[in-house]
């Protein structure tokens, strides 16, 4: 029996207008959205705020007169609301996508099967718009997001190794400022010379734009431009049908090989590579950041225990903080990130200090 044939139960009625309330938050969200775009994504956006709509009607029909006072949307629909309508990032779009594949249409009866099939297509749809943004962020933010964690990391487990052995508190933060700035320095430059090899790594698997230039002075009897596709993995067949081709017409030099096919994706693997200063000078900062936060109770005075508890304080808001960013970003359970995050970093930070209080004994 179907719900347009048995008599609602209030269970139901609470139910649907809950429903009714989060497809009028989604909506909501994605209007707000669009607003801060413009273009293609402006209309991808604005037509899944038709969607949500299609569903709404689904509830006003089936509620009927009972549909009572608009009911709010849950908690994590109006927080994105309230994200979109302030920031509009990268970010409230991966929220967005957790959502959507969050949604109960599969497996309530009174959802049609085309809403729970939307729910799903509406989940890929955000994915690919969030991944332009992860895309424009990737070079520079993981540069940010492995700097921070490294110094906060490697510094607490430098200056817990440190403190545990015994030394005064003045030793424990000299070492933790020369590790801070040692490590940065050392992330900084490395990020530097990751990038730039990378990108010349692709630059150097580039076609040369002035061999286009070559193309009219060709011998067409002996057309070495099949060589260049057979180098790109055609046949000796296809590639001497392709060659004849290009150069039967003029417009084919400005367009085909040997640039034309090489040209965007190379740029696409450039921007999503990013500019080595910018990586190297976000990877610097954030690092330093990061190491910062760990010798912050000794800057202020405190020693031992107190010290030590405090400064493990400090930085495991801070891992939680940043996993739960990186678990927002990549789609996946930002707690899950956030305590996994947590764990590496404090299992290193104890390893670290155990070692220090064997060596403190064995010097003792």
């Amino acid at each position: 029996m179907t719900s347009t044939e048995r008599t609602p139960t209030p269970a139901d009625i609470r139910r649907w207008r809950r429903y009714l309330a989060d497809e009028r938050a989604e909506a909501s969200v994605y209007r707000d959205l669009a607003q801060r775009r413009t273009g293609e994504e402006r209309e991808i956006l604005l037509a899944l705020a038709d969607a949500e709509g299609r569903h709404e009607q689904h509830w006003l029909d089936l509620l009927g007169d009972q549909v009572g006072r608009p009911l709010r949307g849950d908690v994590r629909t109006r927080m994105l609301g309230w994200l979109a309508r302030r920031f509009g990032s990268v970010f409230v779009l991966a929220l967005a996508q957790r959502a959507e594949a969050r949604s109960p249409y599969a497996t309530d009866a009174d959802a049609t099967p085309q809403m729970a099939a939307d729910e799903q297509v509406h989940e890929e749809v955000v994915r690919a718009l969030a991944a332009r943004g992860r895309q424009r962020l990737s070079g520079t933010f993981r540069a940010a997001v492995f700097g921070a964690n490294d110094g906060l990391v490697s510094n607490l487990a430098l200056v817990l190794g440190v403190s545990a052995s015994g030394v005064a508190t003045h030793v424990v933060l000299l070492t933790g400022i020369s590790g801070l700035l040692a490590g940065a320095l050392s992330m900084g430059a490395g990020e530097y010379v990751s990038v730039r090899s990378q990108r010349e790594l692709l630059e150097a698997s580039s076609p040369n734009p002035h061999t286009r230039e070559a193309l009219p002075h060709l011998d067409v009897d002996a057309n070495e431009l099949t060589l260049v596709y057979r180098a790109r993995g055609m046949t000796p067949a296809d590639a001497e049908e392709r060659a004849r081709e290009t150069l039967r017409t003029l417009e084919a030099y400005t367009s085909d090989i040997p640039v034309g096919a090489a040209t965007a994706p190379v740029e696409d693997e450039h921007e999503a590579i990013g500019n080595g200063w910018s990586a190297a000078v976000s990877s610097f900062c954030f690092f330093a950041s990061g190491a910062l936060i760990p010798i912050l109770p000794y800057l202020f005075g405190l020693g031992g225990t107190a010290a030590v508890l405090v400064s493990a304080g400090l930085v495991g808001i801070v891992l939680l903080a940043t996993g739960a960013i990186v678990g927002l970003l990549s789609g996946a359970s930002p707690l899950k990130r956030a305590l996994r995050q947590l764990a590496i970093g404090y299992g290193a930070a104890a390893a670290t200090y155990v070692l220090g209080l064997l060596f403190g004994t064995a010097l003792g």
